[in-house]
C-alpha cells in the first residue's frame, strides 16, 4: 500500500474517533447543566480540557462560587470544543479533517462509507453553538451516532486489505491516546475534592460501561473498581487494554513496514503497553504512574507507526 494512502486512511480514522469520543464527553457534560452542582459541572469541564490537553478560552475560569455564570461559561466552553474552527481538536475540525482525508482516499474506502461521512459533515458544516444550544445533548448524540454508523458501514462494506487495518489501527491508537489522559485527569481531580466518588459514574457512562460495572461489582461505586474495569478488563471494548490489544492485532496483520527499525519499535511499544496492563497493573501501587507509562507508549507508538509505514528513510527499506 502506498505510504500516502496508508497515512490518509490512518488519519481519517483518528480524526473521526476523536470527534466521536469528544461528542460523547460533551453529550454527558451538557446533561449535567440541568441538575448538577457547579462543582460537578466545573469538574467535568476541567476533565475534558485535560483529556484534550488544551487550555480553556482566555478569560474562562472554573470558580466554584460563580454559580450564576456556570451556564454562560458552559456555552463558551462547549463552543470552543465543538465549533471553534481554530481549534484543531474541536468536533467540527475533527470531522472536517476526517472527511478531507476520506475525500483524498476515496479509492481506499467504499462508496457507502463516503456517503455516510459526507452526510454527517454536511449536517454540521454551517452550524454554530447558538444553533444547537436549546438541545445540545441531542446534537452530540446524533453526531456520535453518525460516527458509529460510519464505523458500522465500514465493517459491512470495506475490503479487508491494508487500508482496513490502517483504519482500525488509527482508531485504536486515537482511543488509547484519549482514554488514558482522561483517566489520569479523573484520578488527579478526584484527589482535589472531598467527594472521592465524584466523576467516576460519568467515566463509566463515557465508555458505555455502567451496566457492565453493575453486573460485575454491584451498585456501590468504588473508584478502584471503576479504574480496574476501564483499564484492564479485556471484555470491555472501550478499556485501555482492549484498545492496546486491538492496535497490536492490526500491526500484526499489516506485516513488516518499510521502515525496519521503526516497525520493530512499534511492535515493541504495543507489546510493552499490553504487558504493563496485563502483568504490572494488578500489583500497581501507584496506578497513575503506570498509566503515564502506557500514555507515553501510546504516543511513541503513533510516531513509530508513521516511521515504519509513512516517513521511513529510503535507505532503511529492505530490498524487495
Amino acid at each position: 500500500m502506498l505510504a500516502r494512502s496508508a497515512q490518509g486512511v490512518y488519519w481519517m480514522a483518528r480524526y473521526l474517533a476523536r470527534a466521536g469520543y469528544l461528542s460523547r464527553l460533551l453529550e454527558l457534560q451538557v446533561q449535567f447543566l440541568v441538575d448538577r452542582s457547579v462543582e460537578e459541572i466545573h469538574f467535568g469541564w476541567k476533565r475534558i480540557y485535560r483529556c484534550m490537553k488544551r487550555l480553556p478560552p482566555p478569560g474562562e475560569q472554573f470558580l466554584p462560587e460563580a454559580d450564576e455564570f456556570a451556564l454562560a461559561d458552559s456555552f463558551t466552553l462547549a463552543d470552543d470544543l465543538t465549533f471553534e474552527r481554530s481549534n484543531p481538536d474541536s468536533v467540527w475540525s475533527a470531522i472536517a479533517s476526517g472527511r478531507e482525508n476520506a475525500r483524498q482516499m476515496r479509492h481506499c474506502i467504499s462508496g457507502e462509507m463516503w456517503t455516510c461521512l459526507n452526510a454527517a459533515w454536511l449536517r454540521i458544516r454551517d452550524l454554530e453553538a447558538v444553533d444547537i444550544w436549546r438541545t445540545p445533548e441531542v446534537f452530540y448524540a446524533q453526531t456520535r451516532s453518525e460516527i458509529h454508523n460510519f464505523v458500522g458501514v465500514a465493517d459491512a462494506t470495506m475490503y479487508r486489505g491494508a487500508a482496513w487495518r490502517f483504519m482500525r489501527l488509527g482508531r485504536a491508537i486515537e482511543r488509547a491516546q484519549l482514554a488514558v489522559p482522561l483517566l489520569l485527569a479523573q484520578i488527579d481531580l478526584s484527589r482535589q475534592t472531598e467527594r472521592r466518588t465524584l466523576g467516576w459514574a460519568s467515566m463509566l457512562r463515557t465508555h458505555h460501561a455502567l451496566e457492565a460495572y453493575g453486573r460485575v461489582h454491584g451498585i456501590e461505586m468504588k473508584p478502584d473498581r471503576v479504574l480496574d474495569l476501564l483499564v484492564a478488563d479485556p471484555s470491555l471494548p472501550g478499556s485501555v487494554l482492549a484498545t492496546v490489544q486491538a492496535a497490536a492485532t492490526e500491526l500484526g496483520g499489516l506485516g513488516g513496514g518499510p521502515g525496519v527499525e521503526a516497525d520493530a519499535a512499534a511492535r515493541r511499544l504495543a507489546g510493552r503497553a499490553e504487558a504493563l496492563i496485563l502483568y504490572d497493573w494488578p500489583e500497581a501501587s501507584a496506578p497513575e504512574e503506570l498509566l503515564e507509562r502506557v500514555d507515553r507508549s501510546a504516543r511513541d507508538l503513533h510516531d513509530a507507526v508513521l516511521g515504519a509505514f509513512v516517513d521511513y528513510a529510503i535507505e532503511d527499506s529492505p530490498l524487495r
